[in-house]
């Protein structure tokens, strides 16, 4: 039997990570789908455990041999894709599969897999709440922050366009909210 899938999207600061890693810890036959990037590592961040990093060339080749379910060039030269590969390798065993991917990315894996996936929007509870946690991640310059602000304000215009919006207002309500939608889902 192959497993169901789990799409978390969001705009940056949303707190679709935070919502992602709890449920791996919460809900049992989850795992992770390692996404590829050809942008650098932030902080702590390892190869094959947040992210596949590679060259924007080495993404380029395994967008023309047709390796990715779904992939976009979020920001100039900086590429995010979900593998072929990475999400058979978890399916096969049986494994429900989670993601923590952009929207753009999560509606076009919601569109290939249908019924066998859920799409959730986190949604921050104001612009300006997701701005401030941006800026307490203390991982993205000025610029970069400025980038997020500007694309999440397109993104926002999509929630309408998954399964649930999930509010992510207060952190413990959020958790629990999303464990309750997760078990549902992969129970029926």
């Amino acid at each position: 039997m192959k497993g169901k899938l789990v799409i978390f999207s969001a705009p940056s600061g949303s707190g679709k990570t935070t919502v992602v890693k709890h449920l791996l810890k919460q809900v049992d036959g989850l795992e992770f789908s390692i996404s590829a990037t050809s942008r650098e590592p932030r902080g702590n961040e390892q190869h094959g455990r947040e992210y596949y990093f590679m060259s924007p060339v080495e993404f380029r080749k395994k967008i023309e041999s047709n390796e990715f379910l779904e992939w976009e060039e979020v920001y100039n030269h900086q590429f995010y894709g979900t593998l072929k590969s990475e999400v058979e390798r978890l399916r096969k065993d049986g494994k429900h599969v989670i993601f923590d991917i952009d929207v753009e990315g999560g509606l076009n894996l919601k569109k290939t897999f249908g019924k066998q996936a859920l799409a959730v929007f986190v949604k921050p509870p104001s612009m300006e709440v997701m701005e401030q946690r941006l800026r307490n991640r203390g991982t993205d310059s000025e610029k970069q922050i400025s980038k997020r602000i500007a694309k999440a304000e397109k993104e926002m215009a999509y929630a309408n366009a998954f399964d649930l919006i999930l509010v992510n207002e207060t952190l413990e309500k959020t958790l629990s909210d999303a464990e309750m939608i997760v078990e549902k889902f992969i129970g029926s």
